[in-house]
């Protein structure tokens, strides 16, 4: 018998971030309409308050902060149309959080807003007042998926604001929505499409990218689309495959993948009327995209044995254990699963 070869595989994943994300949420504030799938009081679990209000809340929230000695954190603004909200308020909650930065617990700024309010001029006045990373709710960049979710952009518009985020030295995040309606017929637009927005966030290269299967939530307009049959979400097996599919590339690319799915925000689950919702997205499409990976190292191949990073144990033999026969046909058994300090897999091969 052949002695065994030990096979070393890095994972392409960067590091975790240094700062933990505290949400601001500002909802719908400064958005020119309400888009056809958004529920943002649902989505958020919160209720619209007045800017000003929020102001003063936010201030309050800083001070003890600061006077507690807080943690460092990352303040995100998130929500609403930042760089259109009303009467100055973005350079005021930007200039707001950069004053606890200097010694207080505000480590960065970062905001959400759309591409067709992501002005260079306005950019490069919030990055000089203490913005440090813009994401665009651009959704997608395929016309025909824009044009039927009546987004009021094309995916030129939404290239060119991803350009203007970096031009004024901001570090930039993009969040995108597979399964949007798309013309002519106005299903769920196909996989083929969101793949080849995957192909131009791998040529744009954002710091950061958010992926959230469009899902039908009771009260949104594509709620009544859906009810009409003139609009039907992507099923559970579809998403989880195109973004475990589409993992690998971005994590090689340098891209981190901030969130799978959205957040489950009380009374959310009860108000999701169809479409790809899993308690854990992340789980299921990591350990899968983990899985195509470890794989395609071997090639063809059997494993004996794998020692692997503490931080992908959870995430090894996929959600509710659906990897673990995938992996015994490969020549991996549980128990030969070992959990390490270093960062790289060990992959032991006959």
């Amino acid at each position: 018998m052949a002695p065994p070869h030990t096979l070393i595989f890095r994972h392409p994943e960067g590091p975790r971030p240094a700062f933990p994300v505290r949400p601001v949420f500002l909802p719908n504030a400064g958005c020119p309409g309400k888009c056809i799938y958004c529920v943002q009081e649902v989505q958020t679990g919160r209720a619209a308050l007045a800017l000003g209000d929020i102001y003063e809340h936010l201030r309050r929230e800083l001070d003890r902060a600061a006077a507690a000695a807080h943690a460092p954190f990352e303040l995100g603004f998130y929500g609403g149309t930042f760089t259109a909200l009303p009467e100055d308020y973005a350079a005021r909650f930007v200039a707001l959080a950069a004053a606890y930065k200097q010694g207080g617990p505000v480590a960065a700024v970062r905001c959400s807003t759309r591409p067709d309010a992501a002005g260079l001029p306005l950019l490069r006045e919030l990055a000089a007042l203490g913005l440090d990373s813009v994401e665009l709710g651009g959704q997608s960049f395929d016309d025909a998926a824009l044009a039927a979710s009546r987004r009021g952009y094309d995916g030129a518009a939404a290239r060119a604001a991803c350009e203007a985020v970096r031009e004024a030295g901001l570090n930039l995040g993009v969040q995108l929505l597979p399964g949007l309606p798309s013309l002519p017929s106005l299903p769920g637009h196909a996989p083929e499409a969101f793949r080849r927005d995957i192909e131009i966030l791998l040529e744009i290269k954002p710091g950061l990218v958010r992926l959230y299967p469009c899902l039908v939530i009771e009260g949104s307009a594509l709620a009544a689309m859906h009810d009409r049959g003139e609009y039907a979400p992507w099923p559970l097996e579809t998403a989880a495959s195109e973004i475990a599919r589409a993992l690998p590339p971005l994590w090689r690319a340098g891209v981190r993948v901030a969130r799978l799915g959205l957040a489950p925000q009380p009374g959310l689950l009860g108000k999701i009327k169809a479409g790809p919702w899993h308690a854990s997205l992340g789980s299921l499409t990591r350990g899968r995209a983990l899985y195509a990976m470890l794989a395609q190292s071997l090639d063809g191949r059997r494993m004996n044995a794998l020692r692997l990073p503490r931080r992908y144990q959870g995430e090894l033999f996929g959600f509710g254990g659906e990897l673990i026969e995938p992996y015994a046909r490969l020549g991996l058994k549980t128990a030969n699963a070992k959990p390490w300090d270093q960062a790289h897999f060990a992959l032991e091969t006959a």
